[in-house]
């Protein structure tokens, strides 16, 4: 052999090697996890489903893998604040984000530029059921069905509350305006507590959200339920009929959300599934099962793959929606 050809077998056997200690680093790390506390960003504030999941779950997560999982709240901008930090994060396990389908999928027809790309810059863990989102009004609205509401607000100026631009409350509130020519005046909330006192005292005439955020009140008997979306009725609020029962077949009466739990994007393959894996089991205990009850939730947790591809098929749909009713801020 000459010393040429013995040089380049030595260079592509230690590349080799060296590509199989890189591999195996990879390993070793991805299994090393946790070696330190992990955090969970929400963006949303405190007192909403999705930081309710966060901690129930940190809590469970950290139980399981001896390491404390702490939970950020970074609300602002409709969620795009704490989404953002998530998607520039490394991507090692040790940051994570629980966030509503808003910041990831509606938010491309609010924008025309996004400090993230939903398609790229996220790892897909986990996908939760929201629940029912009851449209609730105050009790002076005289208003005990959806089309009341609509006959009331054409003829009386109306606030109607959300919980973040571009969410499925605000294109309800849009649809309403665009088939019966109302000019109800959408009001913005970084989340639902502030939102639904405000419906409460009256300040805003009507509000859409979670049966757990809005339960408080109903029992107070300050706000009235008059609908609620998706197909068939809520098993907490069996009185309430849907949007398509009371005669409005529009898809965007029947738009379910989600919560997730995401990483951002290259998060080993190893992690994903340890955390998923943690979740799943969760999901199956009596705790959380207490959790779930008082929002009426049946659907157990996504599998990674599931979430992957929830988010492409239904996020479609939902994203040519938002375009239609003219839902861009820029």
């Amino acid at each position: 052999m000459t010393q040429g050809r013995s040089d380049r077998r030595s260079f592509l056997l230690g590349s080799a090697a060296v590509a199989l200690l890189g591999t195996a680093a990879l390993s070793n790390g991805a299994q090393a996890w946790p070696a330190r506390p992990i955090r969970i960003i929400v963006s949303f504030p405190p007192g909403g489903l999705t930081d309710l999941y966060a901690r129930a779950y940190g809590e469970t997560i950290s139980r399981n893998i001896g390491q404390p999982v702490l939970v950020e709240n970074r609300p602002g901008a409709g969620g795009i604040i704490g989404c953002d930090a998530v998607a520039k994060s490394p991507p090692d396990g040790y940051t994570l984000l629980f966030t509503v389908s808003t910041p990831i999928v509606q938010a491309q027809a609010l924008y025309k530029k996004l400090p993230y790309d939903p398609n790229k810059d996220f790892t897909f863990i986990a996908a939760f059921d929201s629940g029912h989102l009851p449209l609730a009004v105050h009790l002076d609205v005289p208003a005990n069905g959806f089309r009341e509401f609509v006959d009331f607000a054409r003829k009386t100026a109306v606030n109607f509350g959300t919980y973040g631009p571009g969410s499925i409350p605000h294109m309800v509130a849009a649809q309403i305006n665009k088939l019966f020519g109302t000019r109800i005046e959408v009001v913005h909330f970084k989340g639902e507590a502030a939102m639904w006192q405000e419906v409460a005292t009256g300040r805003i005439q009507a509000a859409i959200g979670s049966i757990s955020a809005l339960a408080p009140h109903l029992h107070s008997g300050a706000v009235r339920p008059i609908a609620v979306n998706t197909a068939k009725r809520s098993p907490k609020l069996p009185q309430v009929a849907t949007y398509l029962e009371q005669g409005f077949p529009e898809k965007v009466f029947i738009l379910k959300g989600w919560l997730g739990l995401l990483g951002p994007a290259g998060l080993p393959q190893e992690i994903v599934g340890r955390i998923s894996k943690l979740v799943l089991e969760g999901a199956d205990t009596p705790r959380f099962r207490q959790i779930y009850e008082p929002f009426g939730l049946v659907e157990k947790p996504s599998t990674p793959e599931e979430f992957l591809r929830l988010y492409r098929e239904e996020g479609s749909v939902t994203i040519a929606i938002a375009r239609e009713l003219g839902l861009s801020l820029d």
